[in-house]
């Protein structure tokens, strides 16, 4: 080799030797493992495949899909979808309440004086009077110390319980709790404990068993429970709770406005003082016609909720137009108690009838909401697209939203239902469920057996 000013020269001895060395190390590349393959397909996300298999029996069956429905105005007992009137069972507005003139007015109202948004988390934007009126009116509806309210129900229960617990804690639930109890509990990392529906002997047992593990004990139940329409022994609970050393919370989601004289909830009904249950919590969203969450409870929870809470501190405040709205319900619901008693009556006579025409209602109590227990879900859906056509909306609530085999149609009675209304939808009912049987076995759908795992569940003696 030699080398000049003008480069490097080799001669051929080197210059094979170098082309041998650059030749082995392309091999070296190529020889190198492949770049590993990633999924990064939807499809292959856990439980589309059952989406498609559903959407699939349906387009066999000529089903559309039941959920999404369009209505075409203001939602209340009767709603126009795909054009047409239909009595409507399918909505939370348990007291008539979405679209009362002082509800408009109140939030056209809070629009004009604070705009469409508060922009921003009340920590950093500053407070609106409209916010402190509203968690003090629902303080007052508790007999709690303070309130605070959050944009979404599902975020006030997912961010709450997220923030009071953590891994050393535990949360003990009712096996039928809403998804958002389910998700704050494994926001938290607290370790999560179900016990059978309204079975507070079994939850004694794991409480006996497991509470001293913990640093802290959550038990949380519904104060009517929104798949069942039954309530709790919240007695015997706060009993519990008192004994081994937890906090107790009641989602009021479904029973504000629905259980008792002055629709104040399930402490009510019950002859409770609801200061022995620690937290409670509730949405704006049905009785209130509204939208939002709130938790009420003793003083030193609420504050340290509005600096802790990540769906609090974090979050842009209620818009005000929501905050009016709510406002305005609870004043029409503490001044026209008649929506109450004639929302508690229509419940009652729309289970009865239910019940008289042999029709099985599961364990629901009268309080609003009443499934009709169907068992497959497939049926369930042939059987809500079947009322839709005789002019009757309601919604099937199939698995996983419920269990295996309690397929069900959900109705939600309201204050504004006729009788001539519930008296149709039972009609109707008795004529389609045995025919939507008769329908499916003829195509090869056999399904679940009516009354399969679906039976009445006997009321508790605590109830009796």
């Amino acid at each position: 080799m030699s080398l000049h000013s003008n480069g490097i020269h080799l001669d051929e001895a080197a210059r094979a030797a170098l082309l041998a060395r650059m030749r082995e190390r392309t091999s070296e590349v190529d020889a190198a493992p492949p770049m590993p393959v990633y999924d990064t397909s939807f499809e292959t996300l856990p439980g589309y495949d059952e989406l498609l298999l559903v959407r699939s029996a349906g387009e066999a069956l000529g089903i559309s899909n039941p959920f999404f429905r369009p209505h075409e105005g203001r939602a209340g007992p009767v709603s126009r979808i795909d054009g047409r009137e239909v009595i409507n069972f399918a909505s939370y507005d348990y007291l008539g309440l979405n679209g009362h003139p002082e509800v408009r007015r109140a939030a056209q109202e809070a629009i004009e004086r604070y705009g469409t948004s508060v922009s921003a988390s009340r920590l950093v934007a500053g407070e609106r009077p409209i916010h402190r009126m509203l968690e003090a009116r629902l303080a007052g509806l508790h007999r709690a110390d303070d309130a605070v309210v959050f944009v979404s129900g599902h975020a006030a229960n997912v961010t709450t319980i997220g923030t009071l617990v953590g891994p050393e804690d535990a949360v003990f639930h009712d096996t039928l709790i809403h998804n958002s109890v389910i998700v704050g509990a494994q926001l938290a990392g607290a370790t999560r404990r179900s016990f059978p529906h309204n079975d507070l002997d079994a939850l004694e047992r794991i409480l006996a068993a497991e509470r001293p593990r913990y640093r802290r004990a959550l038990i949380v139940v519904e104060g009517l429970y929104s798949m069942d329409g039954d309530v709790p022994d919240l007695a015997r609970l706060v009993e519990l709770k008192q004994r081994f050393g937890a906090w107790l919370m009641v989602d009021e989601a479904h029973g504000i406005g629905v259980l008792g004289a002055g629709g104040r909830g399930a402490a009510e009904l019950l002859g409770l003082d609801p200061g022995l249950v620690d937290i409670w919590m509730g949405t704006l969203s049905k009785s209130l016609a509204s939208c939002g969450g709130y938790i009420a409870g003793p003083q030193a929870m609420i504050d340290y909720l509005k600096v802790s809470a990540p769906g609090f501190v974090y979050s842009v405040g209620l818009p005000p137009a929501a905050a009016g709205a709510a406002l305005a319900a609870l004043d029409a619901m503490e001044r026209e108690t008649g929506r109450i008693a004639t929302l508690q009556a229509n419940a009652r006579y729309f289970l009865e009838a239910a019940q008289e025409a042999g029709l099985s209602t599961g364990t629901a109590e009268g309080h609003a909401i009443v499934p009709i227990m169907v068992g497959d879900s497939l049926k369930a859906v042939l059987l809500s697209e079947r009322l839709l056509a005789r002019g009757v909306n309601v919604l099937p609530i199939i698995h996983p939203a419920v269990p295996h085999r309690s397929a069900r149609l959900r109705f939600f009675i309201t204050a504004a239902h006729a009788r001539e209304q519930l008296d149709e939808a039972v009609r109707v009912l008795v004529e389609e469920i045995d025919e939507c049987s008769r329908l499916l076995a003829e195509l090869g759908f056999g399904g679940v057996e009516d009354g399969e795992e679906t039976d009445a569940v006997p009321v508790p003696e605590w109830r009796k």
